[in-house]
């Protein structure tokens, strides 16, 4: 047999390695607690998924089902620390807040001469928010910049404004012939809090997006806030039948309502771990690391942060004041002996007898601002009990500063800190 029939003869044979055609759906089975689900793509591509078998009880489907619809997806792993507790008091307070809302607009349509069933004070409860409110707005809008840096004191403000808006929208039946003065500066109050609560509304929200998922977040959110304004309503409606049908009785239910209001927007704010850099962080960042050479994270200073009165000095940071108007921190004799001392950094520092002064650049981020206030905190300790002045003070506290300010800023960003920019509330700043 020669070479030709060979290779005829093996053509003629069937091809054995030839895997055979796979025909049908693809599809797989999952069992985790107590649920069998058939997951299945379609001739179109999409995934489909039918439940076989689940034998878990009813409350368990319906918790699920909940946190389907109204926690982000991912939930707990895809947020930040605190989400849960923010959530609980995020929806006790928007339920108060609706509640309160109908009382105020029953006393009113009182107060201008009408006597309407609770079912009438919620449907013009929509209808009250123009007006004055605008101009509330409109002035409250030019503060932006400060709700940056301050987003959890802002956001309990606006929820105090709300209630003495509201609050005086209760007491105008004692005052009818003031209605139109009461009811407008009332709708004055409810609108700054309103400008104030949706400005501050996505800072609070970053600081839990874990994975990126803002929008989640934000729309479940407000699934959770919808949800609550609606029994609000409810509980409002039969408050303002029973108890509260009488004057003293909406003031007591009214003052009630308020203090769990703000008390919740208040717990929500602790809960809520802020981890961009503003003066108060920034100094707490700095006071703890040179107590224990450690960064704090976010969530370990929320609940330490002065949420009332941000813009207290941090003693064992070294006292730094930030923003101040130029001409009144340093002389252009100063400015010109510190950028030859320190030429390549975007910010000042002036030592003072109880504090320190810092003035940053236009450009200056937060990296700047860490390395100078950790500067300030060193020279402070140093002026304690070094007779030198202060040049000498501040160029010494800047060597030892320079051998631990890279590992230190490191540890910064690993702790999930935002060092690109520092919110400073407006401060002044220089181009020099």
């Amino acid at each position: 047999m020669n070479f030709l029939e060979k290779l005829r003869m093996q053509k003629k044979e069937p091809d054995k390695e030839k895997p055979p055609k796979f025909e049908g759906p693809i599809y797989w089975f999952e069992t985790s607690d107590s649920v069998t689900r058939r997951f299945q793509f379609e001739p179109d591509g999409q995934l489909s998924m039918k439940v076989l078998d689940d034998s878990r009880q009813v409350f368990q489907r319906v918790a699920e089902s909940f946190l389907n619809k109204f926690f982000p997806s991912g939930y707990p792993y895809s947020v930040n620390e605190g989400y849960l507790r923010y959530t609980q008091f995020r929806a006790l307070q928007h339920l108060s807040s609706a509640a309160l809302s109908v009382l105020s607009t029953q006393s009113l349509l009182f107060a201008a001469g009408l006597r309407p069933t609770p079912a009438q004070a919620t449907a013009v409860s929509w209808i009250l928010k123009d007006g004055m409110q605008h101009m509330g707005k409109l002035i409250c809008s030019h503060l932006g910049a400060r709700m940056d840096s301050e987003p959890k004191r802002w956001r309990i403000l606006a929820d105090v404004l709300y209630d003495m808006g509201t609050g005086l929208e209760v007491l105008s039946p004692l005052c009818p012939h003031l209605f139109l003065e009461v009811a407008g500066l009332g709708n004055f109050a409810k609108g700054m809090a309103v400008v104030a609560a949706r400005a501050t509304r996505l800072p609070i929200y970053s600081s839990f997006a874990k994975e990126g998922n803002l929008s989640d977040l934000f729309a479940k959110g407000e699934a959770i806030s919808t949800l609550f304004n609606v029994v609000g309503l409810g509980v409002g409606i039969q408050l303002a039948s029973t108890i509260c049908s009488s004057m003293p009785g909406k003031l007591v239910a009214g003052s009630l309502l308020s203090g769990i209001h703000v008390y919740s927007v208040i717990e929500e704010m602790r809960a809520a771990p802020v981890n961009t850099l503003n003066p108060q962080r920034t100094a707490m960042i700095v006071a703890d690391f040179l107590k224990t050479g450690k960064v704090s994270n976010p969530a370990d200073l929320r609940y330490r942060e002065d949420l009332l009165f941000p813009g207290r000095l941090v003693e064992e940071a070294g006292n730094v004041k930030i923003g101040g108007p130029f001409h009144k921190v340093m002389k252009p004799s100063q400015l010109k002996l510190w950028k030859e001392i320190f030429p390549e950094e975007k910010f000042v520092l002036n030592l003072g007898d109880t504090w320190t002064d810092m003035l940053l650049e236009h450009n200056a981020t937060g990296e700047d601002v860490l390395k100078g206030w950790l500067i300030a905190a060193y020279a402070a300790e140093l002026k304690k009990s070094s007779p030198e002045s202060n040049v000498c003070v501040l160029q010494d506290a800047y060597e030892k500063v320079d051998k631990v300010f890279t590992p230190f800023f490191s540890e910064v960003q690993a702790k999930g800190w935002h060092t690109d920019r520092f919110l400073d509330g407006a401060g002044g700043r220089f181009a020099y």
